[in-house]
């Protein structure tokens, strides 16, 4: 009777996302951004960076979020180039997109061609998906923020998601972790097993790049090389509104002014 009374006290906890805003995902401190007029062109700037995020030239100073692990350091250093991003919709269809400022190089065009692709294989995905997630050298953080989507705050089952223990029954390959060399083959392998059409999910900075570990004896610094990746979700760990804006990105089920992916696609 107690989880009765506790319904009834808190009422609806679930988030209406992406049906309408919510507003805790709208205010995480979910990326770092280059400030405009960013002041610090020097070459001690790169060195503050724990994974080699950011390159700085005569004029321009960039920041990799695919090799972000979002630890702030660059922000306390250099306050006058680099600040927080509030917002949890960061996952992105191409590697260039998580370059920020944005490279010139992935053209509107070229990214549009990227989403009328993935949109087109997965037409028949629009009602129920099964997803297989694969821990491919995680440290396990990734791993809580997947497993919150299944509890009432998210409740990615209202939407049709699901996740399932066979690459028969899935959809969408979620995978985690720096690329254990070991997993490697599996991770192939799980993917050869599910029927198309499939879309593989990078969630992580460490699955995108590696991270902290990078490419070493033992990882290859992230999954990009072993298999096609569609869309790719940075953080260290991304929060679980960032995973589910992945998934619904993938699936083509963001609202219309929403269905770029967030500002990195």
């Amino acid at each position: 009777m107690p989880w009765v009374l506790r319904g009834l006290r808190n009422g609806i906890v679930t988030s209406n996302y992406p049906r309408r805003a919510d507003a805790y995902a709208e205010g995480f401190r979910g990326a770092v951004a280059v400030h405009p007029s960013a002041r610090d062109l020097g070459p001690d700037v790169p060195a503050v960076c724990p994974t080699g995020a950011i390159t700085v030239d005569s004029t321009e100073v960039r920041l990799d979020r695919g090799r972000c692990i979002l630890c702030g350091a660059c922000v306390q250093a250099f306050p006058g180039t680099f600040g927080w991003e509030a917002g949890s919709e960061t996952a992105a269809l191409a590697r260039g997109a998580l370059i920020v400022p944005e490279d010139i190089t992935e053209t509107d065009r070229g990214l549009q061609q990227l989403r009328d692709a993935l949109a087109q294989r997965v037409r028949r995905l629009r009602r129920s998906v099964h997803i297989r997630h694969v821990d491919a050298g995680s440290d396990g953080t990734e791993e809580w923020e997947i497993h919150a989507l299944t509890k009432p705050t998210y409740d990615v089952h209202r939407l049709g998601i699901f996740f399932t223990a066979s690459p028969r029954h899935a959809d969408i390959l979620m995978v985690t972790g720096a690329g254990a060399h070991g997993m490697l083959a599996p991770l192939q392998r799980t993917r050869l097993a599910m029927p198309n059409p499939v879309v593989v999910i990078a969630v992580g900075t460490d699955a995108i790049s590696g991270g902290l570990i990078g490419s070493t004896y033992a990882t290859a610094g992230g999954v990009l090389d072993a298999l096609p990746v569609d869309v790719m979700v940075p953080g260290a760990p991304p929060p679980p509104f960032a995973i589910l804006h992945a998934i619904l990105l993938a699936l083509g089920r963001l609202p219309a002014a929403g269905n770029g992916s967030g500002a990195h696609t």
